[in-house]
């Protein structure tokens, strides 16, 4: 079954960006205990851009996060 639970979070300041994390990460909790087969990853796409869904490579009842960038040096 295909992942039907894919949120992209895009916030101009850390207070929306850790409130809307925060809902959409309550949101996949829902999903995953209702479907009962994967866990949730947490991907950090920039600074202020983050995805979050249900991934068959995460345990149920996990969450896991990870970095999907790499900050450029000056």
């Amino acid at each position: 079954m295909p992942n039907d639970f894919v949120v992209s979070i895009n916030a101009l300041d850390p207070h929306s960006l850790n409130t809307e994390l925060d809902q959409v990460v309550a949101e996949a909790q829902q999903v995953a205990m209702a479907q009962g087969r994967h866990g949730i990853l947490v991907t950090q796409n920039t600074y202020s851009s983050y995805t979050v869904s249900l991934s068959p490579a995460v345990p149920y009842g996990v969450t896991m996060k990870r970095r999907h960038w790499h900050a450029e040096r000056d």
